[in-house]
């Protein structure tokens, strides 16, 4: 049976858990009040930071889920989206819309990749 290896452990909640050539990332989230397309970007560099002390990266993404605080910002954070996804490594995606934890935070992105 594989190790469990968890990432940015804390008293609720890990950023992350490894377990059997998976990594499975909390919901990251931007800066509160920052505009859709800035808190996307925050949240997709911390997927970026959080695969790599996984020991992984972006090409390894199996799946994501996108939540919007307002579904009418969709294209808004398509378009950052789509300049950090790498093409021919697209991930299985859904997006949604949802009520996020406080009013402030307008997107969360929530990874499973593989590791390398």
């Amino acid at each position: 049976m594989s190790d469990i290896k968890r990432i940015g452990t804390g008293p609720r909640m890990s950023e992350a858990v490894c377990y059997n050539g998976i990594v499975w990332l909390a919901g990251q989230v931007g800066n509160p009040g920052d505009s859709v397309a800035d808190q996307t970007r925050t949240c997709l560099a911390e997927v970026d930071r959080i695969l790599a002390e996984a020991g992984t990266d972006k090409t390894r993404i199996l799946s994501a889920q996108i939540w919007l605080a307002d579904i009418g910002t969709f294209a808004e954070m398509n378009a950052v989206w789509d300049a950090w996804v790498p093409q021919g490594h697209t991930p299985a995606r859904a997006t949604g819309e949802a009520k996020l934890a406080a009013p402030e935070y307008k997107v969360e992105v929530i990874v499973t990749a593989a590791l390398k």
